[in-house]
C-alpha cells in the first residue's frame, strides 16, 4: 500500500505532519478529518516534480495586477476542489496553475509557501492587500469550523454581486460620456480648424463673417485667450479637492454632502444600503459575531460617514445596546434598513433579514440607475444637439457666405 505524507492543523491549532499508508490521497484526508483534523496537504512519498511557466513567464501581461474578477474566480475554484476532495495545499497549487494572469498566481503561491511555514490560510490572504477584510475574516471563520468550502463560494457571491453592481453603473455611464467626449471634439474641431480658414478666405475678398459665425470665432478666441488661466484654476480647485479628500475631516464632510445631492446622493445611500446588508448577511451566515462583523464592515464602506453610522453601532451594541437605531440616521442608510434590522434582532434571523433588504434595495439600486440613465440621456441630447447645431448653423452661415461672394 502506498505512503503518503501529510500536513494538517489538529483542534488545538497546532501542525501535525507524518505519514500513512492508505489507497489514495482522498483516504488519507479521509482519515484526518475523522480525528477532526483541518488537512492542509496529502502528497505521494515520491517527489513530485514542479512544472514551469516556460517562456510564458517572460510575456509583459505577467506584471499586470490581479483584478477581483480574478479573486472571484479562482475563490469559486478552490471551493470546487475542496469540495472534491483534494487538499488546501493542492486547490492553492491548481488554482495558481489556472489563474489568469500570472500576478493572481504569484499570490496563490505565495499563500501555499506560508501555509507550509505554519501559517493559516486567513493570515497569509491578509498579508495581500488584493483580499478584501470581509474574504479574509470568512476565511478564518471557514478554517475555525472546519466548513472552508461553503465560505469560499459565499465569498465569491459577495465579490460578484458587488461586480455586477459596478458593471450596471457603468454600462449607464458608457453611452452618455461617448456621446459628450464626441460632440465636444467635433464641436472643437469645427471651430478651430476649419471655420478660422473659411473666416481668412472671406477676408482676402472683402466679406465679413455673418455675426452667427462671428460670435462663435469670438467665444473660441475668449477661451484661447483666457484657456490657461482656466486650465490653471481648474488645476488648483482639483487639487485642494484631492487635498480635502485625503484629510480625514474634509473626506468625512465630502461624503456626508455627497448623500444629500439630489438624483445622485440616493443611489449612494443605495450602494450603501446594499453593500451593508449583503456583507454583513454574509458573515453572520459564516459565523462571524455581530461586533466582529460590524468592525470588518466598518472597513469596507467607502463613504466615511456612513462608516462612522457602522462604528457608532457597533459601540451601542457593545454597549448593550440594539443595532438599529443607530441605523436610521438621516441622510444615511435607507430607512428600511434600520427597520428591518429592528425586526431581525426581535426575531433572532437577522443575517436573514439582512439577505433580503440586500435583495431588496439592490433590485431598487438597479432600477434608479436605468431611471437616472434614461433622465441624463435626453438632456445630454438636447444640450450637446444644440452646442453642435449651434456649431454647424454658424459653419454653414459662413459657407453661404463665401458661396455668395464667389457667384
Amino acid at each position: 500500500m502506498p505512503a503518503f505524507s501529510f500536513t494538517a492543523r489538529d483542534t488545538t491549532g497546532a501542525t501535525q505532519r507524518g505519514v500513512l499508508e492508505a489507497d489514495g490521497v482522498s483516504a488519507v484526508a479521509h482519515q484526518l478529518r475523522d480525528r477532526g483534523w483541518f488537512v492542509l496537504d496529502v502528497r505521494a512519498q515520491a517527489a513530485r516534480g514542479s512544472t514551469g511557466r516556460g517562456l510564458a513567464s517572460l510575456a509583459p501581461g505577467q506584471w499586470l495586477p490581479a483584478r477581483n474578477v480574478d479573486v472571484e474566480l479562482c475563490l469559486r475554484q478552490i471551493a470546487v476542489m475542496l469540495r472534491s476532495g483534494l487538499t488546501l495545499l493542492e486547490s492553492l497549487g491548481n488554482a495558481a496553475e489556472q489563474a489568469r494572469r500570472p500576478a493572481m498566481a504569484r499570490i496563490w503561491q505565495n499563500v501555499a509557501e506560508r501555509i507550509q511555514q505554519g501559517s493559516s490560510l486567513a493570515d497569509a490572504m491578509a498579508e495581500h492587500s488584493r483580499f478584501s477584510p470581509m474574504v479574509i475574516q470568512l476565511v478564518r471563520v471557514g478554517e475555525q469550523t472546519g466548513n472552508l468550502e461553503p465560505v469560499l463560494t459565499r465569498a465569491a457571491d459577495a465579490l460578484e454581486h458587488r461586480r455586477q453592481l459596478l458593471a450596471t453603473t457603468l454600462t449607464a455611464l458608457a453611452y452618455p460620456s461617448v456621446v459628450v467626449v464626441a460632440a465636444v471634439g467635433v464641436a472643437a474641431f469645427m471651430t478651430l480648424s476649419v471655420i478660422p480658414k473659411l473666416q481668412h478666405f472671406l477676408a482676402t475678398i472683402g466679406r465679413r463673417l455673418p455675426a452667427m459665425t462671428q460670435m462663435l470665432l469670438d467665444i473660441a478666441g475668449a477661451i484661447q485667450a483666457y484657456g490657461l488661466y482656466v486650465a490653471v484654476g481648474l488645476v488648483v480647485a482639483v487639487g485642494t479637492g484631492v487635498a480635502m479628500y485625503f484629510w480625514p475631516p474634509g473626506r468625512y464632510w465630502i461624503d456626508r454632502a455627497a448623500l444629500r445631492i439630489p438624483l445622485a446622493g440616493k443611489l449612494f445611500r443605495l450602494a450603501g444600503t446594499v453593500s451593508f446588508a449583503r456583507a454583513l448577511s454574509a458573515l453572520l451566515e459564516s459565523g462571524i459575531t455581530l461586533l466582529e462583523g460590524l468592525r470588518t464592515i466598518e472597513r469596507l464602506q467607502g463613504n466615511r460617514y456612513l462608516a462612522e453610522l457602522v462604528s457608532a453601532a457597533r459601540v451601542s451594541v457593545m454597549q448593550g445596546g440594539s443595532l438599529a437605531p443607530r441605523l436610521l440616521a438621516p441622510a444615511g442608510f435607507m430607512p428600511m434598513l434600520g427597520r428591518m434590522v429592528a425586526v431581525g434582532e426581535s426575531a433572532g434571523t437577522l443575517d436573514e433579514v439582512l439577505d433580503e433588504v440586500a435583495r431588496f434595495h439592490e433590485d431598487l439600486l438597479q432600477r434608479a440607475i436605468r431611471r437616472l440613465s434614461v433622465i441624463i440621456e435626453p438632456v445630454i441630447i438636447i444640450v450637446v444637439g444644440g452646442i453642435v447645431g449651434f456649431v454647424y448653423i454658424a459653419f454653414f452661415m459662413a459657407l453661404f457666405a463665401a458661396g455668395g461672394a464667389t457667384g
